[in-house]
């Protein structure tokens, strides 16, 4: 079985698409998903689909949502010729129900290992290996987490903390690329990021920062002001000291002027970054 989840869900069994298709349904999938191999207890369910109003029939409906969903991976095992033990597959447990497919078979799962391993690798200025791990976890993304799924009170914290992880990996990627010498292919996926996040700050730090450092202070000038204009118009808010900073030593040209790239990988972890900060050489 494998289960995507890192844009619009799908599941397949041997290569027999299975996707539920109500919105109850796509949501227990998604949340026992993301728990492979793991019980997740049916209370964890009922409070995903109904939060804390949950109706006096919820574990008995939550009862029919797992047969109807078994009965779907049954179907795709008859369609795909496969066999398949349904109910050790999607398994009744201690209080809970258990999907037990391979976390690699999970692409959120597999992103997740792939993350961890590549900015361990970083951390140890392994750079091509991290770049080989982070590019691998990067290319698993197809949109947002779960773009077609209702999101309750689990499934909304899941998908907060995946689409940070996304965000780390990027700014981890781009300066393992920086620090391998590799200004050229930064350059690119920079100016692709900040099109793609038009009010992410570091990664329009890391932009200014090594076009100015390429001799295109013009384009690291104009990158600054419409960051700053976004941030004003749209937010009311001023750029971070760190830009604010890196900008007014662009006026002067400072020759010292560089980003930060002996802490990549961090130990700050998904949420934050350790690089991107201002230093003088």
């Amino acid at each position: 079985m494998e289960i995507k989840l890192l844009g619009t869900l799908a599941a397949h069994l041997e290569g027999t698409a299975w996707t539920p298709s109500a919105a109850k349904h796509r949501q227990v999938l998604a949340l026992l998903a993301l728990r492979a191999g793991h019980t997740v207890p049916m209370w964890e369910l009922i409070e995903e689909l109904w939060g804390d109003k949950p109706p006096r029939s919820a574990q008995a409906t939550l009862q029919t949502y797992m047969m109807q969903l078994r009965r779907a991976i049954s179907g795709a095992a008859v369609r795909g010729g496969a066999e398949c033990r349904v109910k050790e597959m999607l398994a009744t447990s201690h209080g809970g129900y258990v999907l037990n497919v391979a976390p690699e078979r999970v692409d959120a799962l597999r992103h997740e290992v792939l993350a961890a391993t590549g900015l361990a690798a970083a951390r140890r200025g392994d750079h091509p290996r991290a770049s080989e791990l982070l590019n691998e976890a990067i290319v698993l993304w197809r949109g947002n987490v779960l773009s077609d799924v209702a999101q309750g009170p689990l499934l909304m914290v899941e998908a907060l903390r995946l689409n940070e992880s996304c965000l780390s990996v990027l700014e981890t990627c781009v300066a393992v690329d920086l620090a391998s010498g590799h200004t050229v292919e930064a350059l690119s996926k920079l100016t692709e990021l900040t099109a793609r996040y038009p009010m992410h700050e570091r990664f329009h730090l890391q932009l200014m920062i090594t076009q100015y450092q390429v001799g295109r202070i013009w384009q690291a000038l104009e990158t600054y002001r419409r960051l700053h204009a976004r941030l004003v118009s749209e937010l009311g808010l001023e750029p971070s000291e760190a830009l604010r900073d890196a900008h007014q030593r662009m006026l002067r040209r400072d020759p010292t002027l560089t980003l930060d790239l002996a802490g990549i990988g961090g130990s700050a972890g998904y949420g934050k970054s350790s690089f991107g900060h201002l230093r003088s050489a």
